[in-house]
């Protein structure tokens, strides 16, 4: 990704770990909203209270006036459908997982989206990738292996087991999401994309109501506020980080959300990893910071290239 005149990598790198602190708050937030909420009306408020400082950071910009302005609706509608049920199915996972098992397994989410990219995009993957992903979807595997009881011949219904799946399936359609961001790029603002999903994912998990919402107490609705408010503002850090660095740069510190997973795990809920978890994590971890390097070596090539290719090509 090629960035502006405002390049600087330490700012952006900055900014990224700040999203990814404003993110781990918003996980940390609902899981002490407390069990029994549903996942449609948890995504309804972290969705509708992350549209006010979003806001916010758009008449900040100037560009309040013209974000609805778009010639892509049903784009803009179908990405947020996509998004909406991987944003759902991420919390079922979040509400039945400690929270680390939840954090790493997201992590499936670029592996995901590599697969994708060559299949729905047209992109070459290459042998170096390509083993990254297996790798990493190895580690996935590692790390799920403790919900299931697979050792005795049956799969658990358990809502752990159940957990895992959700948040398996969130991060492959996470990653259908943002294959189709990178097609909505191509003619849309950022600034639009981003208040077009806070609007439609509240519409649409606002269409739940019907199936059972909970009854929330004052700490629960304050904690989900919480959570809306520190997502909005995580999306505004992870935008504005990219105005300043490549993606290859500031990629690799998302892995510093697993640091803030095992610390709050153990201080406030008082969960402690199983050895398989950290193996598995590590595998993870390991294989996305080789796909992020193989990126950054390509793309440094490509530059390389056209540095050298005359006008007449």
């Amino acid at each position: 990704m090629a960035v502006s005149q405002e390049e600087n990598p330490l700012r952006g790198i900055v900014l990224k770990l700040a999203s990814v602190t404003c993110f781990m708050c918003m996980q940390t937030a609902i899981k002490l909203a407390g069990p029994g909420i549903a996942t449609g009306q948890i995504t309804f408020y972290r969705s509708a209270f992350a549209i006010f400082p979003i806001v916010v950071y758009l008449m900040f910009r100037g560009q309040l006036a013209t974000a609805l302005k778009t010639s892509r609706p049903f784009g803009h509608f179908f990405r947020g459908l996509v998004g909406v049920v991987s944003m759902s199915l991420g919390f079922y996972g979040l509400l039945n997982l400690p929270l680390h098992d939840a954090v790493a397994l997201g992590y499936a989410m670029p592996l995901f989206a590599v697969l994708f990219a060559a299949v729905f995009l047209g992109e070459t993957v290459r042998l170096y990738r390509l083993t990254a992903v297996v790798a990493g979807f190895v580690g996935v595997l590692v790390i799920s292996w403790s919900k299931f009881s697979v050792l005795k011949g049956d799969l658990t219904e358990s809502a752990q087991a159940l957990g895992v799946l959700a948040i398996i399936l969130s991060a492959a359609l996470g990653a259908t999401a943002m294959i189709l961001v990178r097609k909505l790029v191509a003619t849309e603002k950022s600034a639009t994309i981003v208040l077009y999903f806070s609007i439609t994912a509240s519409v649409l998990s606002a269409a739940s109501l019907p199936f059972g919402w909970a009854d929330l107490s004052s700490g629960s609705l304050v904690s989900l506020g919480i959570a809306g408010i520190c997502g909005g503002v995580a999306q505004i850090l992870l935008t504005e980080s990219y105005r300043h660095a490549d993606i290859s740069t500031i990629a690799p510190f998302e892995y510093v959300s697993i640091l803030y997973s095992l610390i709050i795990s153990y201080m406030l809920f008082a969960e402690v990893p199983e050895p398989l978890m950290l193996l598995g994590t590590a595998i993870v971890v390991a294989a996305g910071i080789f796909i992020i390097y193989r990126e950054r070596k390509l793309g440094l090539e490509r530059a390389s290239m056209r540095k050298h290719v005359t006008p007449q090509g």
